[in-house]
């Protein structure tokens, strides 16, 4: 599917209610197929989260969780721990390619009978569920937070909780947090010291309803629209000003970019107007990774530079959203550079009119993109592509006041 999108009014007034956090989501998935006694409301209505929810119900055969990335981690840790399933987890040709030997060889220091079906460090992986008795584990902390949040989900479920060891710079400690913060609202004993991390085991948990805050992520196209308005009052919920999202540090980034954020009750309000003087800005986003293409876009909008770091986990993401960025960018007229890590965008003016922007099975560089419509038309491929964190995004952007234009 490929969509239009225009913007006719560069003034905008509107309220938009925000599925579930899909990171949330897929902890309280696996964490409720350990204790089912627990109860999720608010429930993201990804695809990722579809696919993590089947996941978990199933015992034998093939498990294909497609593109997402989320359920493979989650889902190798809960079938390894898990006696009597025995099963063939796999994904799209891009999840092939995402390595994930780390997770494995952290299951298999605990005992985990799981083994390759192709290629030596990468899905398919064929793993047998079983009881695992040993808790001590040493795992490089600098590739990915999901191999950390994986072992810590299952490790109250293990007969002698874990002792997680991590070597190296750790990525992404709010997911991190996240993961304990749900654990311990659950009723587990965590203790995160310097660079070990403790679970205690608990064979049963008091039942509970669960609810998912709303997507901070999704939250930040709405934060990029805001910013590329000429003037804008949106109404996003349900957000906590306390969030355990690290995206949630959107409120404090996007203040140089004219967006300011007041909660009133469980809805953040977003006001725009005038843009600070700014020439650019200089971000480190070790921590919050998944707004890097966000705030590229908004700012290439806004005509101001970025320097952007702390984007490593970026290159085996759906895809190498480095280069992705470099060359849809760049066809939109930016001066760009990359490296392996970071991005330099030189500021600018002139923007490409009507230009089609490909989107690499990747439901970021859809949305990312998508608010530089308040400035030109601009023409999304594989639009479709959203379903894995946002399926109702495009009714959004129509609710919000974008003219969304099927073109075939």
């Amino acid at each position: 599917m490929k969509l239009r999108l225009t913007a006719n009014n560069r003034q905008l007034k509107s309220a938009i209610n925000i599925t579930g956090s899909k990171s949330e989501s897929n902890r309280l998935l696996l964490l409720r197929a350990l204790y089912p006694d627990l109860e999720i409301a608010n429930l993201s209505n990804s695809d990722d989260s579809r696919v993590m929810s089947k996941g978990v119900m199933t015992d034998k055969g093939t498990v294909d969780i497609h593109h997402a990335g989320t359920a493979m981690r989650f889902l190798t840790a809960f079938f390894a721990c898990s006696p009597g399933k025995e099963v063939v987890l796999t994904g799209s040709q891009r999840m092939t390619e995402r390595p994930i030997s780390i997770l494995v060889d952290a299951l298999r220091q605990l005992g985990a009978d799981i083994s390759y079906v192709a290629e030596e460090g990468f899905p398919p992986l064929k793993i047998k569920g079983r009881s695992l008795e040993k808790n001590k584990v040493v795992m490089a902390a600098n590739v990915s937070s999901q191999y950390i949040s994986a072992l810590l989900l299952i490790a109250p479920g293990l007969e002698n909780g874990l002792e997680l060891h991590l070597e190296g710079k750790i990525t992404s400690v709010p997911y991190i947090k996240m993961t304990l913060a749900l654990l311990n609202e659950i009723g587990i004993t965590t203790s995160f010291e310097g660079s070990v991390i403790n679970i205690q085991p608990k064979s049963a948990v008091d039942a509970k309803v669960l609810t998912v805050e709303s997507d901070w992520s999704s939250a930040s196209y709405f934060y990029s629209i805001a910013a590329l308005a000429e003037s804008a009052h949106i109404d996003l919920s349900s957000y906590k000003q306390n969030s355990l999202q690290g995206d949630s540090v959107l409120q404090d980034l996007y203040v140089p970019m004219g967006v300011n954020s007041e909660f009133n009750d469980h809805t953040v309000v977003l006001t725009s107007g005038n843009i600070s003087d700014v020439q650019k800005v200089v971000y480190d986003l070790s921590d919050a990774p998944d707004i890097a293409q966000t705030i590229a876009v908004t700012c290439f909008g806004l005509g101001i530079g970025c320097e952007l770091t702390g984007l490593h986990t970026l290159k085996i993401k759906e895809t190498d959203r480095l280069e992705a960025l470099k060359t849809e960018l760049g066809k939109l007229g930016a001066q760009i550079e990359v490296t392996d890590k970071s991005l330099h965008l030189e500021a600018g003016g002139r923007i490409n009119r009507d230009i089609a922007i490909d989107t690499y099975n990747d439901h970021r560089m859809a949305m990312a993109f998508a608010p530089l419509a308040m400035k030109v038309p601009i023409i999304i491929n594989d639009a479709e592509v959203v379903s894995k964190s946002y399926p109702d995004f495009w009714n959004d952007m129509k609710s919000i006041g974008f003219e969304v234009e099927t073109l075939d």
